[in-house]
């Protein structure tokens, strides 16, 4: 009996072993994955929006949005930023829209970007769109944001914090409204007040995209006391790089929004109002994406009927 015993130990241990060998290569081959092929990516995402109360005359706006671009984060090369400009031109958007954080933060200090404003700025150069580019910042870019205002409106990008654009496709006028970081709130009724009378005089000038880095925002701006507008159609926000990792069962574990997996990606509609969510391009804190492959959203709007 002891030898049997013995015998049946020796098996378990053997394929317990090979279990264990098995895993630990799928893991390798795993996180070889994540950090070394898929942040090198760049889907071109398109994606046909139906949006409600979408003033219909406007149907088929073509928007290009980005986010996170965390130049100098892993495979966000010189290089890299070329090539986010001229997929973009090639699917010829009539609206660009990059989302916030443009900016790596350096490993040993905040203030020491991985790659310099102007390197940035000059690799980005050359978006072509009818109805302009335009940005806001991201919670990784407070400590250059006069910096990157100066040297992208060189290049023709125009950085939106609270400020509001009305523009015109068809002959129909729409207004986008970039918002500062989701960090600067601080009291959500005097933001919101602040928001309105900013967007009040231009209340004739038809529907309002609001741009905005996080998603977050969607639950303060369209709150039926704090609601910024009665024209707000849609938001488009970034941010949450949807969590980096997605795993089958689980989803994406770890995604910094103070809503969990809510708005971690994707078409999200609440409250009445449409946001998209883009999981951007660059990497933060983890150099490693997995099932989030670097995007280059293109949208294309139309009245959800």
């Amino acid at each position: 009996m002891k030898a049997i015993g013995l015998k049946v130990r020796m098996k378990l241990s053997k394929k317990l072993a090979i279990l264990a060998g098995i895993l630990a290569v799928l893991s390798a081959s795993i996180l070889f994955y994540a950090y070394y092929i898929e942040p090198r990516k760049l889907v071109i995402r398109h994606q046909s929006l139906k949006v409600k109360n979408w003033n219909p005359q406007l149907n088929g706006l073509k928007i290009a949005v980005m986010g996170d671009i965390h130049a100098g984060s892993n495979y966000v090369t010189e290089e890299r930023l070329r090539e986010i400009v001229e997929k973009t031109n090639a699917e010829n958007p009539d609206l660009i829209v990059i989302l916030g954080d443009f900016l790596s933060p350096g490993k040993r200090e905040f203030q020491i970007f991985e790659m310099p404003v102007p390197n940035v700025a000059e690799n980005l150069k050359g978006f072509q769109a009818k109805l302009g580019t335009y940005a806001v910042f991201g919670n990784w870019d407070f400590w250059a944001e006069q910096n990157l205002r100066r040297e992208f409106e060189k290049v023709g990008i125009r950085f939106l914090e609270n400020e509001v654009v009305t523009l015109e496709k068809n002959g129909q006028k729409f207004r986008i409204f970039g918002l500062e970081d989701h960090k600067k709130f601080g009291n959500w009724a005097n933001k919101t007040n602040k928001w309105k009378q900013i967007l009040e005089p231009t209340e004739a000038d038809g529907d309002l995209i609001v741009l905005e880095h996080s998603p977050d925002v969607l639950p303060i701006i369209t709150d039926e006391r704090l609601l910024i507008s009665s024209k707000l159609r849609l938001i488009l926000a970034a941010h949450t790089h949807g969590g980096q990792v997605w795993l089958p069962l689980i989803g994406s574990p770890i995604v910094p929004s103070s809503y969990g997996q809510k708005y971690s990606y994707g078409h999200i509609r609440e409250n009445g109002v449409d946001m998209f969510v883009t999981t951007g391009i660059g990497t933060s804190i983890l150099p490693i994406r997995f099932l989030v492959p670097p995007e280059i959203v293109i949208l294309e709007i139309y009245a959800d009927d």
